[in-house]
């Protein structure tokens, strides 16, 4: 049996589609909300299985891992998170690389040898590697139109992955893929399927004009810090709303924080975008927090310890 574990965001929805079109199979598919990353945990595999993992964490599901691998699945991972120490197996292929100017499509795209290039190019959009998605597009010789639809599209289907549960999304990551998969070029689905991507389109426009309207909680020259209200276009905008803070103001750090259906909050940490680094380190200083050095969150802060998340905030980035 093939399974496919994969990030319900651009990466790894994108890093999926370039891999299934290099090489078709019938794949068991295994995603969620961009914050459900312990996927590992629920696979039940035997011997022989083949496992894909795309954009997950390695340290937050080593666990789940090594019982995978011992069960006889053969697995091939890749990813640009913190990996932790990498197990050194005979069924287990890995391609991770945690520098902040990669992603899990791009290292897709490397081992592809380019082939689907204009997905990788949509996926580094959607993560916000404005430089890197303009380098990776510059062999496909693309007007500005065509490569801002490219940056367009990366960015709805990122912002389709966040939100409280499934039921904030427009489309079910699983759904979504299979919508995006049938088509070797970006071009062909948005040309072909208007319906979803007007949809993606639409809701992303709608969400980010309330976002915008909101005032910071806490600000200085260096850290903003946004706190969204508890309704499901809030939980949506949560990440991508970060990025375009990020844009806005690339000298500054941003977070901002949802609410749980745990009456807690959900936090995504974007760093200065002239200073990519120190998101991970901020967030795995915290219970349920990690990410990578130019974004990262953290999953569950209790209300009481927002002070305490502030202060190490402008501390990480005096």
């Amino acid at each position: 049996m093939f399974i496919d574990v994969f990030n319900g965001d651009a990466d790894g929805i994108c890093a999926l589609v370039q891999l299934r079109l290099a090489q078709p199979a019938d794949a068991k598919l295994v995603t969620g909300i961009k914050r459900d990353i312990q996927l590992l945990e629920s696979l039940s595999v035997v011997a022989n299985d083949q496992i894909t993992v795309l954009d997950v964490s390695l340290e937050k599901n080593r666990g789940a891992l090594d019982r995978i691998l011992a069960e006889g699945a053969r697995v091939f991972y890749v990813d640009h998170h913190q990996p932790g120490e990498i197990p050194v197996h005979p069924h287990l292929k890995t391609l991770i690389n945690t520098d902040a100017n990669v992603c899990t499509s791009l290292l897709v795209d490397q081992h592809l040898e380019g082939k689907y290039r204009a997905w990788a190019v949509t996926a580094a959009f959607g993560d916000n590697l404005i430089a890197s998605a303009e380098q990776a597009a510059k062999p496909l010789a693309l007007s500005e139109t065509r490569l801002k639809q490219l940056n367009d599209l990366g960015v709805c289907i990122n912002y389709n992955g966040y939100g409280g549960s499934l039921s904030d999304l427009h489309f079910a990551p699983d759904v979504l893929f299979r919508e995006l998969a049938p088509y070797a070029s970006p071009f062909d689905f948005m040309a072909d399927n208007p319906a979803t991507y007007q949809q993606l389109l639409g809701g992303y426009s709608d969400d980010m004009a309330q976002a915008l309207k909101i005032t910071p909680e806490h600000q200085t020259d260096t850290i903003g810090v946004y706190i969204l209200p508890d309704v499901a276009w809030a939980r949506r905008i949560s990440g991508v709303f970060g990025n375009e803070l990020a844009n806005q103001t690339p000298s500054r750090a941003h977070a901002v924080l949802s609410f749980t259906d745990k009456g807690d909050y959900q936090i995504s940490v974007r760093a200065p975008l002239t200073n990519l680094t120190g998101a991970d380190e901020l967030c795995s200083a915290f219970p349920t927090g990690g990410g990578r050095k130019s974004a990262a969150g953290i999953n569950h802060l209790p209300l009481g310890q927002l002070s305490a998340f502030i202060t190490a905030f402008a501390e990480k980035y005096p």
